[in-house]
């Protein structure tokens, strides 16, 4: 089994930065792609950015200049600091990473819990 803990949600003002951690435990033997996916109310859940295992990172429109996505595999941890946030960005922010399992080496989806980000002043 694996567990994804995030931190580093918050409220912020608009212009703030704040970064987001996404920290994998348990059985893993490796770990491919790394995303965050945000969603507000009332809205569905969308892709923000995504991580290979080879550290191409891709990004939504609307957080590209703002936003940057990392990784560090010695922690399994995937990061997203975001910078110049706006009121728009107010949102649950999930992890999703694509986990290879030991001993069975299946890669299934594991979801983070969320972290609520909140850009107001």
């Amino acid at each position: 089994q694996v567990q994804l803990v995030e931190s580093g949600g918050g409220l912020v003002q608009p212009g703030g930065s704040l970064r987001l951690s996404c920290a994998a435990s348990g059985r893993i033997f490796s770990i491919s792609s790394m995303r965050w996916y945000r969603q507000a109310p009332g809205n569905q859940r969308e892709l923000v950015a995504e991580i290979t295992s080879g550290s191409k990172a891709n990004y939504a429109d609307s957080v590209k200049g703002r936003f940057t996505i990392s990784r560090d595999n010695a922690k399994n941890t995937v990061y997203l600091q975001m910078n110049s946030l706006k009121p728009e960005d107010t949102a649950i922010y999930y992890c999703n990473l694509d986990v290879s399992e030991w001993p069975s080496l299946r890669t299934r989806g594991y979801w983070g819990q969320g972290t609520q980000v909140t850009v107001s002043s």
